[in-house]
């Protein structure tokens, strides 16, 4: 289902916490439309009902469905990862499990389970093109269902390329045509190449950290599907508005069709105080401010249009477009809005795990919805 136009009063009388930003509030008077992707608890017609593990449940129109990728441990090792947060009531972190020889047939079998049900492909976890045969038995699994279990719209990648400038890129590329890709999100976090490796600290032995090899891969990427850049603000990267005007113009090089702009998504106290948490403290840089300055700037922001707001069940954004055509997205996050969507016991996410267990959210073992192993051992009994 397409994001939904309304009128703005009746989307901010539910907009999660992320949005009540006061910048927020003064956007919604220049934007012609707010999208709201979250339905009201009394949509019918927003919600899908169906019947997983023996249970009926209610799932959020739209929904994304993620095989979480974690194969082996990521190709970059950015301190800000949101892969090495740790809830403080324990339990294995989805980073840390590693799939089991019969991981496709489970998840083939979490698929059938949701036969009927309309989502769309939301492929990402650490880093999933670092295996490429993995993620070439990923696509076949994930099209071969489509014809005898979930009812799918997009099919979108995030990464950060590592695999598509490896020996096997170009077969990789051409699987995501014939995969169907709506779009492909490829993160770069800074438009200089040394300030992007102090950032996303790529492993000695992975190309595509170096700057030409990188440029080079996204441009095949952009000829294969179309190409999104993301950057995740951060002190020390893309900060002030300068910044951004110079990756927006380096971004156009590489043939991206669309930029987005990322905050650390904001922390509720159910993580502990570990490094990634401290780093998020220390090195976060406002999307509202950092936009704000953007838009209050005649000199960089003169040539845009400003197109739409969209609300998530736990983030925002604003979409506009530059002179050149180039759509430039800027959009903030936050995880306790996500926690309290997530404990109504509605469905608004679904994440399928290494261990076998298709869940309501992004912790293994919390929200299970259908736990494949045991399916197959009933199924063998």
């Amino acid at each position: 289902m397409r994001p939904l136009a309304i009128p703005v009063e009746v989307a901010l009388a539910d907009l999660p916490r992320s949005a009540g930003s006061p910048l927020f509030e003064r956007l919604r008077a220049s934007v012609d439309r707010v999208n709201r992707r979250t339905p009201l608890p009394h949509e019918a017609a927003r919600w899908h009902t169906h019947t997983l593990g023996g249970v009926e449940r209610r799932f959020a129109q739209p929904i994304t469905f993620t095989p979480y990728a974690s194969v082996k441990p990521c190709s970059a090792r950015c301190s800000f990862c949101s892969e090495n947060l740790r809830k403080a009531d324990g339990g294995t972190p989805a980073s840390r499990l590693r799939p089991a020889p019969d991981y496709f047939d489970g998840l083939s079998r979490a698929l059938q389970a949701l036969r009927g049900v309309p989502l769309s492909w939301s492929l990402s976890g650490l880093e999933t093109s670092d295996d490429a045969d993995w993620m070439l038995r990923l696509l076949q699994v994930l099209a071969a269902s489509e014809s005898h279990g979930p009812l799918v719209e997009d099919r979108v990648l995030y990464t950060n390329g590592a695999g598509f400038a490896a020996p096997q890129g170009e077969v990789l590329r051409r699987a995501l045509q014939t995969f169907g890709l709506s779009w492909l999100e490829l993160s770069r976090h800074h438009h200089d190449g040394a300030t992007n490796q102090t950032i996303m600290r790529f492993r000695p032995e992975v190309a595509v950290g170096d700057q030409a090899v990188f440029e080079r891969t996204a441009r095949q990427l952009a000829d294969a599907v179309p190409l999104r850049l993301v950057c995740i603000l951060q002190r020390g990267g893309v900060a002030q508005p300068q910044d951004v005007v110079a990756y927006l113009s380096w971004a156009g090089q590489c043939g991206a069709g669309t930029v987005v702009f990322r905050e650390f998504s904001r922390l509720d106290d159910g993580y502990r105080d570990n490094a990634t948490a401290r780093y998020l403290r220390a090195e976060r840089v406002s999307m509202d401010a950092l936009l704000a300055a953007c838009l209050d700037d005649r000199e960089v922001s003169r040539d845009w249009t400003l197109e739409s707001l969209t609300e998530g069940y736990y983030f925002w954004n604003l979409r506009l477009r530059t002179a050149s055509g180039l759509a430039v997205v800027f959009e903030s996050a936050d995880y306790g809005a996500m926690h309290e969507r997530h404990a109504t016991g509605d469905v608004y996410k679904l994440v399928y795990f290494a261990d076998g267990r298709l869940c309501a959210g992004w912790e293994p073992g919390h929200d299970v919805l259908l736990d494949t192993r045991i399916e197959q051992a009933q199924t063998h009994a």
